[in-house]
Parts: C-alpha cells; sequence; structure tokens
C-alpha cells in the first residue's frame, strides 16, 4: 500500500471532522462521560479495527480515547487509515 501525499491527506480529512495530521498519523482524541463509555467504545472500535485488518494506537485516560492512525508497514498514512478513521466516526453516535 502506497502512503498518500499531503495533498490528499489534506483533503481527505476535510470529510473527517475532528481528525488532524500529528507526526506522521491522523489523530483524534473522543471524550466520554465516564470510563465506562470510553470502554465500550474502545471496544466498538477494536471491533472494527479487528473487521478492517488495521489497529489503531490506543491511548486511555479515563473518559478520554485518543487514537492514533497510521500505516507504519507502508511508512505513512495509507487508504487504509482514512477509511477506518470514517468508519470509527459512525461508533461515537452508538
Amino acid at each position: 500500500m502506497t502512503p498518500l501525499t499531503h495533498t490528499e491527506i489534506s483533503t481527505a480529512l476535510k470529510n473527517l471532522p475532528g481528525w488532524q495530521l500529528e507526526r506522521g498519523a491522523i489523530v483524534q482524541t473522543f471524550e466520554f462521560a465516564d470510563f465506562v463509555a470510553a470502554m465500550a467504545f474502545v471496544n466498538r472500535v477494536a471491533v472494527a479495527a479487528e473487521a478492517a485488518g488495521h489497529h489503531p494506537d490506543i491511548d486511555i485516560r479515563w473518559n478520554h480515547v485518543r487514537l492514533a492512525l497510521s500505516s507504519h508497514d507502508a511508512g505513512g498514512i495509507t487508504s487504509k487509515d482514512i477509511d477506518l478513521a470514517d468508519s470509527i466516526l459512525h461508533l461515537t453516535h452508538l
């Protein structure tokens, strides 16, 4: 898989509210009512990531979940990262 160009990433981020480019990854921090809600979200992300065969870096801090997506094997951000970020956005409404 080929890494996206900076222009391609910038264009894709316009359709991914809350996601931003940070040190070679696209990242977003989600806030929830409490730890249980944050963990429920992480579990939904895990199912989506496993189905996609692509796994984010996850940092959990009580009611905050920070996700970072990058295709390490491709050396940058690829369409897999963009697609998973889009899928994750839909999980926040469940």
